[in-house]
């Protein structure tokens, strides 16, 4: 069975210091969600997008965005 690759939201919170469980906290939602989210197992809504976009302070394509541009800054 193929692995899934880890989304741009796991790789940003890492950046950022942050945890899925505060993730968790910050939109009142259960953490086995966040991991789904982190694991493509499922997506978020786009409204969801636009808050964690928000609580993180980026634009939600750096959500979006499947390249790997700029991180070896």
């Amino acid at each position: 069975m193929p692995k899934r690759p880890i989304n741009r939201l796991k790789v940003v919170l890492v950046e950022q210091g942050k945890t899925s469980k505060w993730l968790a906290q910050m939109l009142e939602k259960n953490e086995t969600t966040i991991s789904r989210w982190c694991t493509n197992e499922v997506q978020p809504s786009l409204d969801t997008l636009l808050q964690i976009s928000a609580l993180l302070e980026i634009d939600i394509k750096e959500l979006l965005n499947s390249s790997n541009n700029g991180c070896n800054q």
